[in-house]
């Protein structure tokens, strides 16, 4: 069908307050807001100020209490354990509303802040929805976080109460939560009154007498009980929960989310953006520990009446390269977000998609892929393989849904490979250089957004305006500074290429690591890759590559190594001084799936580096040195 895209983008941008207000029809109020935005409340203004509302009541009463209670409304689905559990929304509300009782019990009240401290299972929905219900500020923290980078949080929110479990479980390991929550508890100045702790079989934990609670025993009473203490009015500009971006100094910005906004544009983008109607399955293969895992693993998919998957395994390794394939066809998935990281970890292990034929995806409509730019070579691979439209899109942990994308439901816009497409309804997105002026069609620059940001970004970082104000607006006074660099189109299509500190500079060429990346990974024998900016005597910096090449390839790596300078040399051109490749076993990630480029390049200047908070696994950075050393650079 041909795409409404255009004329919505512009009945937003001739009345962003009618518009916004018709996406707030959708939401079940307590008392509807009378007016849609106020430039003059907060850092920047906020969104349906004198509205009241509960995002709890939206995600799970009105499904539960209005025709949809005996509906799928979370799968559980966990192949490390081997278990599966389906909740209809009745069984939701009777979980979530004994898990508020007894957070009640606790002494926890409105405007109190909890952290969430657990691994993937259904019972951390539970916990940031109990809050929700009750009008606590969440706090969710990835689980098996160190303890020292859960004290800081701790004493930044000053949480009441911690919910957490004994234990996760990792491929072939299990992770002891509870002496991490203990160490980071004796760490914190500020010390929690209360921890609800679940007892998983696979490493129970020694309790803390008068400090600790069982989990299953108090809300197994309070469910058998009935007890609900009922859904607690809440301010649209009231906070909803907090969620600390990873800082690699200092103390990590906590962002803000509030009720209202982020109810209203989550629940506009499900069928708009993602194109899925109230009663399908929808799948986030995240984790709630990430703000995808906030928007689109718990909150955008329950506002909307679907059904939401939450998976505790992996791509590859629990069992095999085709366990997405078996959740979608188990659970009748009609669309699958993911980080191209996922896809490029199947692709290196199942590169010719043998598993694929093995089930049914007939119910796969569209998959959708964020969170790191996607390679175009991704993006052919999974459309050759799964015949549907592979969606790129962009957002951001503070944004809270995409800035730029392809609205499916709008009606498909064509695909430009490497890009994520167009601004969504609510964004202004711009491209500035660095003296904040407009940039031509097709030039590098900074990717800022006008200000107002829509409904459900952040309005501020936890009782820290100024920070607000100096990390993301005062640098081009009226915009948002995204910190993303790339490029617009003649056409308005953006090309996200780098985190603008990925941009290095080559003898006074700005250059982006993201265009050398895509001809990397055009490169037949290539899975994945990453290019960084190391310090140079002469030039200012110079780039190098790092490839990790699919499995099964049989071919010198010196020979490889070579084709790839000279594919860089071609297709970027001498400009890009490009001469340094090496082939590594693995790259460093964060447990999102995020490359640490910037702990690359400190390894190879010679920098001192702190340990990453959130590293998968903190021996590739040794692999890393290594391979480095072996093409003389580093120390």
């Amino acid at each position: 069908m041909a795409s409404r895209y255009h004329e919505v983008y512009e009945g937003w941008k001739q009345d962003p307050d009618k518009f916004w207000s018709e996406a707030a029809e959708a939401i079940d109020w307590v008392t509807p807001p009378s007016k849609v935005f106020d430039a003059n409340a907060g850092v920047y203004g906020r969104w349906f100020p004198d509205g009241v509302c509960n995002t709890c009541y939206n995600a799970v009463d009105r499904h539960a209490d209005g025709g949809r209670g005996d509906q799928p409304a979370l799968i559980y689905d966990s192949p490390i354990t081997g278990t599966a559990r389906t909740y209809t929304y009745k069984d939701l509300k009777a979980e979530v509303a004994a898990l508020a009782a007894v957070l009640a019990d606790l002494g926890i009240e409105k405007g109190d802040r909890v952290i969430v401290y657990m691994p993937m299972i259904a019972e951390a929905a539970f916990a940031m929805l109990a809050c929700a219900r009750i009008g606590a500020i969440h706090s969710v923290v990835f689980g098996g976080f160190a303890a020292k980078e859960l004290a800081t949080r701790i004493d930044d929110a000053k949480p009441k109460a911690v919910i957490s479990a004994s234990c996760g479980i990792e491929p072939g390991r299990v992770v002891a939560y509870k002496p991490l929550l203990d160490g980071a508890i004796d760490h914190a100045e500020h010390k929690p009154e209360a921890c609800l702790i679940l007892q998983r079989e696979q490493a129970e934990a020694d309790m803390i007498a008068g400090r600790d609670h069982d989990y299953a025993a108090l809300v197994g009473a309070a469910r058998s009980a009935g007890r609900d203490p009922g859904c607690t009015p809440v301010a649209a500009t009231d906070p909803l929960y907090i969620l600390y971006t990873s800082g690699t100094t200092g103390v990590p910005k906590g962002v803000v989310r509030d009720n209202g906004g982020h109810m209203v544009a989550l629940k506009w983008s499900m069928n708009a953006i993602y194109g899925i109607d109230p009663g399908e399955t929808y799948w986030a293969a995240s984790d709630v520990g990430w703000v995808v895992g906030h928007s689109y693993i718990v909150y955008a998919p329950l506002l909307h009446g679907c059904a939401t998957i939450l998976f505790e395994g992996k791509p590859v390794g629990t069992p095999d390269a085709g366990v997405f394939w078996r959740v979608i066809a188990d659970h009748k998935v009609a669309a699958l977000f993911t980080a191209p990281t996922a896809f490029r970890a199947i692709k290196k292990e199942d590169p010719d998609g043998t598993f694929i034929g093995k089930y049914d995806l007939s119910t796969l409509r569209t998959l959708f892929l964020a969170g790191e730019r996607a390679d175009p070579d991704t993006i052919h691979w999974a459309e050759e393989m799964l015949k549907v439209p592979v969606i790129d899109h962009w957002w951001q942990t503070e944004t809270a849904w995409a800035i730029a994308g392809n609205p499916i439901g709008l009606g498909q816009l064509p695909v430009k490979y490497g890009s994520p497409t167009v601004a969504m309804p609510g964004y202004d997105v711009q491209v500035l250089d660095d003296a904040g002026h407009p940039v031509d069609a097709g030039t590098l620059g900074n990717i800022v957004v006008k200000l107002p940001l829509p409904p459900a970004c952040l309005p501020t970082l936890w009782q820290n305006d100024e920070r607000f104000a100096e990390s993301y607006l005062d640098e081009f006074p009226g915009y948002y500074k995204t910190a993303d660099a790339g490029y617009m189109d003649e056409d308005g299509y953006l090309f996200i290429m780098a985190r603008t500190d990925d941009i290095i500079n080559v003898a006074g060429h700005r250059l982006s690591t993201g265009g050398m990346e895509e001809v990397l990974a055009g490169h037949p024998d290539v899975a994945e890759c990453a290019v960084i900016g190391i310090a140079d005597k002469l030039k200012g910096q110079s780039p190098a590559g790092f490839v990790v090449l699919k499995a099964g390839v049989d071919r010198p790596e010196a020979d490889i190594e070579k084709e790839l300078v000279g594919l860089v040399r071609e297709k970027i051109g001498p400009v890009a001084a490009f001469k340094i490749a090496m082939v590594v076993a693995r790259l460093p990630k964060t447990r999102s799936g995020k490359i640490l480029r910037g702990t690359m390049r400190q390894i190879a200047d010679g920098e001192d580096y702190k340990m990453p908070a959130t590293i998968d696994d903190p021996a590739i950075l040794d692999e890393i040195g290594a391979a480095l050393k072996g093409h003389g650079i580093g120390g």
